[in-house]
């Protein structure tokens, strides 16, 4: 992996060092565990290393940062606690000069040969990584072949933005330990990023460009990082001109198929981009787009739903968005265009109320600005979800309601011929909207 990185400084880390007593306090280990020393001499000849990670300093797109990239072939990448002491330096060493982690990971896991004593190294990593993000210095993670175990539950699944290089294997349990039974596809990169575990799958000749440009979107130039947070402008509307005469024209404009939707935004927004992906939680929505981008040399985030009823690791995943640029000082853009949340039997299951709230509760307390524009359907809760109080604007092709024109009149009990009547008393219209104080403007085109 040395190619995905210009190296500027080697070994760094005090634990490159340093032999720390507990791991040289006896032969064979802490626990005395006969041919220990004897294997690790024969890592040391195999690889020309010391142990299983090596830390550095280097720069990735010229923005410097600690790397920390492990040697499979040490013993496998395990991580013991000469391992752990490299690690927690590495860490501090990037608090202490305020710049983010990039680990490079190949692991399967804890050592053996040093019992408990290595696997408390899970909670020593664990530690740092919370400083750090309480720092708000960001952590991207590259998932090698394999990445199991400890490794992958701490250092791999705690990152900002998880990677992985295609047909890695990816899993808290190892091959040797998982029932015999289990689906491999499971345990694998691509596995992982379907089930919202990981942000993408990255081609080895594609890695440096891609690390490249997640630096620059998660870590702009320190003059760029003091002061206020500067808002997020709305985007131009793109639609067709003019308001709508009536609620219900409101409502045909808005679910016409040719609309530009949310690709369409963000390609004449931003210069350029990158998305992350899945709520970490098992589930990924295709209907939402979440990322980082590029417009006139800063970083905006952006969460934007793509017009179909928002599932709840769409409202999860935009929260963990809203969470990290907040975290990084970077202000926040969210496209609203969803006929409602989901509301199926599969979607209360996977705790579509929970996944509301949680969006809600991420945009209430952001303390960056957060910008919103309503796009097109705007239906009730799953697009309120999305809608920053005070900061929403409305194209003329869209609509916000409490609840479709269908629905209310069949709650009302009135047949479909007034239908176009209870759209125009929910009062839905971009400048109804406007009128009611809902939003602050309608936006103009470009």
């Amino acid at each position: 992996m040395a190619d995905t990185y210009t190296e500027t400084t080697a070994t760094t880390a005090p634990a490159d060092r340093e032999t720390p007593p507990a791991a040289s306090a006896s032969p064979d280990g802490p626990l005395g565990w006969r041919g220990y020393d004897d294997a690790r001499a024969r890592a040391r000849a195999r690889t020309g290393e010391e142990e299983s990670v090596v830390t550095a300093l280097a720069t990735i797109g010229g923005r410097e940062s600690v790397v920390l990239s492990f040697e499979f072939r040490y013993l496998g990448g395990s991580l013991g606690e000469r391992t752990g002491d490299r690690l927690e330096a590495a860490y501090a060493l990037a608090r202490a000069r305020g710049l983010p982690v990039v680990s490079l990971i190949a692991t399967g896991g804890s050592r053996m040969q040093e019992g408990m004593r290595a696997l408390t190294q899970l909670q020593r990593v664990a530690r740092q990584s919370a400083l750090n993000r309480a720092a708000g210095l960001p952590q991207i993670a590259v998932l090698r072949d394999p990445t199991t175990g400890g490794g992958w539950a701490t250092l791999g699944a705690a990152a900002d933005v998880i990677l992985a290089l295609p047909g890695a294997q990816v899993g808290f349990a190892g091959s040797r330990v998982r029932p015999p039974d289990a689906d491999p596809y499971a345990y694998s990169a691509e596995g992982q990023l379907a089930s919202g575990q990981i942000d993408a799958v990255v081609p080895p000749d594609q890695l440096r460009g891609t690390l490249q440009q997640w630096m620059h979107l998660l870590w702009p130039p320190p003059r760029s990082r003091t002061g206020p947070v500067e808002p997020a402008p709305a985007p131009y509307a793109l639609g067709a001109p003019g308001l709508p005469e009536t609620g219900w024209g409101a409502v045909v404009r808005a679910r016409e198929p040719g609309r530009p939707r949310a690709e369409a935004y963000l390609d004449a927004y931003f210069d350029d981009r990158k998305e992350i992906s899945g709520d970490r939680c098992g589930g990924a929505d295709p209907g939402i787009r979440c990322g980082f981008g590029r417009r006139e040399g800063r970083t905006i985030a952006f969460a934007a739903q793509c017009g179909t009823a928002t599932r709840p690791a769409g409202f999860r995943t935009a929260a963990r968005l809203i969470r990290l640029a907040d975290r990084l000082g970077i202000p926040v853009l969210t496209l609203v265009d969803t006929p409602g949340a989901a509301n199926d039997a599969a979607a209360e299951r996977a705790g579509a109320g929970a996944a509301i709230a949680e969006a809600f509760a991420a945009l209430a307390t952001a303390e960056v600005p957060v910008t919103s524009l309503l796009i097109g359907e705007g239906g009730s809760g799953g697009a309120l979800a999305l809608a920053a109080p005070g900061r929403l604007w409305a194209t003329p092709d869209s609509y916000f309601s409490v609840i479709t024109p269908e629905l209310a009149a069949a709650i009302l009990k009135r047949d479909a011929t007034q239908i176009h009547e209870t759209a125009d008393q929910l009062r839905i219209r971009p400048q109804d909207l406007l009128e009611l104080r809902v939003i602050q403007g309608i936006v103009p085109p470009p």
